[in-house]
C-alpha cells in the first residue's frame, strides 16, 4: 500500500523537452507546462486507481499489475500500457515509445518519464 495517498507537485525538470520529443505541439507544451497538479492513488492488493487533478479537470486510470491497460493521458490521448511492480515502492509503466516509473521515497512520489534519450522528471509530496 505504499502508494496510497494524495500527492502535489512540487518540481518538475525538462517538461518541454520530453513533450517535443514526444510530438506535441508548441500550444499544447504552453498549456500544460506551468498548471499545478496533484494526483491522488489507491490500492487494492495488484489493482491501481491513479487520479490527476489539473484544475477543475481530473483524469482517472484504473489498472492491474501485468495486465494491457488502456490509458487516458493529461491531454486526452489514449494509450495502451502495460504496468509491474518492482519492490514495494516502484511501478513501471510501457506504452509506445515512452516509459515511466514511479518511486516512493518516504513521502515523495518520483515520477521518471523517458523517451529515447530525454528524460522528464517530476517529483510530488504527500499531502
Amino acid at each position: 500500500m505504499a502508494f496510497t495517498g494524495k500527492y502535489e507537485l512540487e518540481s518538475q525538470e525538462n517538461f518541454e523537452q520530453l513533450m517535443k520529443a514526444l510530438g506535441f505541439s508548441d500550444d499544447i507544451i504552453k498549456k500544460y507546462k506551468d498548471k499545478s497538479s496533484t494526483v491522488e492513488f489507491s490500492q487494492d492488493g495488484d489493482s491501481f486507481q491513479c487520479s490527476y487533478h489539473f484544475g477543475n479537470r481530473v483524469i482517472t486510470n484504473n489498472f492491474t499489475i501485468g495486465q494491457e491497460t488502456e490509458f487516458v493521458s493529461f491531454t486526452g490521448h489514449k494509450v495502451k500500457a502495460l504496468t509491474r511492480l518492482e519492490g514495494e515502492n516502484k511501478l513501471v509503466v510501457t506504452m509506445d515509445g515512452l516509459t515511466v516509473v514511479m518511486e516512493m521515497s518516504g513521502d515523495k512520489m518520483i515520477e521518471t518519464f523517458t523517451n529515447g534519450e530525454v528524460t522528464f522528471k517530476k517529483i510530488s509530496k504527500r499531502i
